[in-house]
């Protein structure tokens, strides 16, 4: 199989159903910022801190390439391809895992600067393309209604991000640095 095509060489790419849309309409930017959040979240995923987490952050990076296939879908068409699906229990898997993550970590009392060690930072990077993920999906709600399930997933999974980085900064014995504004 070859890697390229050609046919995107005019700025366009397919939908699956076929569809030929602008390589930067809201669909495309949506479901590219999906992609550049996975590979983040592979680099999260393969700290050494994270590995009694990597099979979880795995299932969320599948999740990612689920809610990915159904942006890529043409939405004038009947899915002609089968594509997987999200569940609201993938969801509470967020919120299973943010909880269990808080019950050992002290309470906040200000903002956190991102930081503090390597392996944080990485994880603070992958929450603010997951932030700018959600921002996208939201403006391509706008144009063609997206499933409110996914809306909901990206945001718990940029909650999620945070409290691991917290989480980490905590095992890693990173402090967290807290934001104090200038009076």
């Amino acid at each position: 199989m070859k890697i390229y095509t050609r046919t995107g060489d005019k700025g366009q790419t397919s939908l699956l159903g076929g569809a030929r849309i602008l390589k930067s309409d809201p669909r495309i930017e949506a479901y590219g910022t999906l992609d550049e959040l996975n590979s983040y979240l592979g680099l999260v995923r393969d700290q050494e801190v994270n590995a009694p987490r990597a099979d979880f952050l795995k299932e969320v990076q599948d999740r990612i390439f689920t809610i990915g296939s159904h942006l890529a879908s043409d939405p004038g068409k009947d899915k002609l391809k089968r594509v997987p699906d999200l569940f609201e229990a993938d969801v509470q898997a967020l919120e299973q895992g943010i909880d269990q993550m808080n019950e050992d970590l002290p309470p906040m009392r200000s903002f956190i600067l991102p930081g503090g060690h390597q392996s944080v930072s990485f994880c603070h990077v992958a929450r603010t393309v997951c932030r700018r993920a959600e921002r996208r999906i939201i403006e391509l709600d706008q144009e063609d209604e997206v499933e409110a399930l996914i809306i909901q997933y990206i945001n718990r999974l940029s909650d999620y991000l945070f409290v691991l980085g917290r989480k980490m900064a905590q095992e890693l014995n990173a402090p967290d640095v807290p934001w104090k504004p200038r009076s």
